[in-house]
């Protein structure tokens, strides 16, 4: 109970933000589709999100160092509610880019002030504790965010409006905490080539996890749309994509503590691979069937962020840990930039299964490129424990390197 107190402004600011950001996707999607957006183009919003993203992640920890914490995440939430804000003022698609841009940087520099805080209160007795709420806070509130959609009216100004109210809420908690400001870390810096020197297969793992999540998370309304959900029930589909990465954390994070990881990494994405066949095969037997298929989804998909890190790491010593950390995070960046677009304008010239079927692709992939790593060296013998990596900013390394040390 000390632990949530002490902690208590950093966790409602991050679930305060979470149902800002987490609902903005897919009420996007809709609202696009409300008004005549094509598919494309609703594909190119959750683009520019994680074009968005990726800057903000870079710039956030060199903003911290100019201005501080607090003028930082006051300075990415203003962002975030004036790209909320905007969007029933213009009703274009590429206005509408620009703006989900700006929730891009929103997010990621909101979430790198958050961990930079908390890494700097947390002590080596609290870090678990403190972490694992944390990531319960982050998940929760994404979960919740799904269901949002459920009651939000698409291309509303009130709908935009609340989500708004909610990222500016986000500023209360952390701008009136007696708590000290903590002394501004420096910033990683980037070095994408250090994960592809650490392993190439953890790297192209977290590039085909971009692609998974932010895909289905973007332009699965439209999916949803294509098959008959109302918003109610795509709300429940998004939902059920979450809950089911959550459910898989601990039996994969078991799993891959106690065999290669490598292996477990190829039996996911065969897994993957699996759900996508059944999720289209499922499509059209009603809602129920639909749900089932998104939840098996999730379950085979969410983890592959994770277990990719925890391989690359197994790799790295404890001073490369954070540098490793953006190095992932800029490959995740990679797969989820384009993905939305891609699904999108697969969706448009091959209908909603596209969209499943680019994912499936690239999880052949990953299996093919796994089975070649597995002949190219030998695993580490003595692994760093499993850790659930949630995917927010380059300096979550810093917060859970010291939970990677070797027991």
């Amino acid at each position: 109970m000390r632990l949530l107190i002490s902690f208590a402004a950093l966790f409602l600011s991050v679930i305060l933000l979470q149902l800002s950001s987490g609902g903005v996707g897919p009420l996007d999607a809709l609202s696009g589709f409300a008004l005549g957006f094509s598919t494309a183009e609703i594909g190119m919003l959750g683009s520019a999100h994680f074009v968005g993203f990726f800057i903000g992640c870079w710039w956030a920890p060199r903003l911290m160092g100019s201005v501080g914490h607090s003028r930082a995440f006051a300075a990415f939430t203003a962002a975030g509610a004036i790209g909320l804000l905007s969007h029933m003022l213009i009703i274009d698609a590429y206005a509408w880019a620009v703006m989900r841009v700006a929730s891009g940087v929103c997010v990621a520099g909101c979430y790198t002030v958050i961990e930079a805080w908390l890494n700097a209160k947390v002590t080596n007795e609290n870090r678990g504790r403190a972490t694992g709420t944390y990531r319960i806070a982050d998940l929760g509130a994404s979960l919740v965010a799904q269901l949002l959609i459920g009651v939000l009216e698409p291309a509303s100004y009130i709908s935009y409006n609340l989500l708004a109210l909610f990222c500016c809420a986000s500023l209360l908690p952390l701008t009136l905490t007696k708590i000290p400001q903590p002394e501004t870390p420096d910033a990683p810096r980037l070095r994408p080539r250090l994960a592809m020197d650490k392993s190439p297969l953890a790297a192209a793992g977290v590039m085909v996890a971009g692609l998974s999540s932010a895909a289905f998370r973007m332009v699965g309304p439209v999916y949803g749309q294509e098959v008959g959900l109302a918003a109610s029930q795509i709300a429940y589909f998004l939902a059920a994509f979450v809950l089911g990465g959550a459910l898989a954390q601990y039996p994969v994070g078991w799993l891959a503590d106690k065999y290669d990881r490598r292996w477990v990494l190829i039996w996911l994405s065969v897994a993957a691979i699996l759900s996508c066949g059944l999720t289209i095969a499922l499509g059209g037997t009603g809602t129920i069937g639909v749900l089932i298929a998104a939840s098996i989804f999730g379950l085979t998909t969410f983890p592959i962020f994770s277990v990719s890190a925890a391989h690359a790491n197994d790799f790295a010593t404890s001073e490369e840990r954070v540098e490793l950390s953006a190095a992932l995070m800029f490959f995740y960046a990679i797969g989820a930039i384009a993905s939305p677009y891609v699904a999108s304008v697969l969706i448009a010239m091959f209908g909603p299964y596209g969209l499943f079927a680019l994912i499936a692709a690239g999880h052949v992939v990953l299996v093919i490129f796994g089975l070649q790593r597995m002949r190219a060296r030998p695993t580490v013998a003595d692994k760093t424990p499993y850790v659930y990596a949630p995917r927010t900013s380059f300096t979550l390394g810093r917060l859970m390197g010291r939970l990677r040390d070797r027991k």
